[in-house]
């Protein structure tokens, strides 16, 4: 018996990942998710490739209250697969950088990630490989019980951002 290839158009599964935050040059949460971000695509890389996956990333710098809303943001930093946040609950806590101020000298809390029972100043690259691998490969889909309610500015940003555009310019602050 031989083989008949089949020909006709391939088949591309097409994945988004956002990557928002306030802050990148400065901000030690936001740096470490972008590196396990980074890290998390290297290692299911060939996966998504094998699949027949193509991946598009987009790292976008929250810009203003108006942005946030926009966006639906709610906590630096966050990381989004297929619109899915990959953080199944919101904690933040300060950050202890100076970057991460309102520009009035108020801290903002930034994200902590929370994954298999531990809390984390940065993601994982295990858990952002399990969002990866749960939209490629249809998981049960997870959806956070604040992201069904409706959205409002939370007020760590809302603070964040009104007290960064009466500050003189404070390039660089972040979340």
């Amino acid at each position: 018996m031989t083989a008949i290839p089949i020909e006709g158009p391939e088949t591309r599964q097409e994945l988004r990942i956002d990557f928002l935050f306030l802050d990148l040059t400065t901000c030690t949460r936001c740096l470490g998710a972008n590196r396990s971000l980074e890290e998390a695509l290297e290692r299911v890389g060939d996966v998504l490739r094998a699949a027949g996956v193509e991946v598009e990333v987009n790292k976008v710098r929250v810009e203003s209250a108006e942005h946030a809303r926009a966006l639906r943001f709610v906590s630096s930093p966050t990381i989004r697969v297929d619109g899915e946040d990959v953080a199944l609950e919101l904690r933040e806590s300060p950050c202890g950088s100076q970057a991460c101020t309102d520009g009035c000298g108020a801290d903002t809390a930034c994200r902590v990630w929370v994954h298999r029972g531990s809390e984390y100043t940065e993601p994982p690259v295990e858990m952002i490989v399990d969002a990866i691998l749960r939209s490629v490969y249809g998981g049960a889909a997870v959806t956070r019980a604040d992201v069904v309610a409706g959205y409002e500015l939370p007020e760590n940003l809302a603070r964040f951002f009104a007290g960064r555009a009466a500050a003189p310019s404070t390039e660089g602050a972040c979340c």
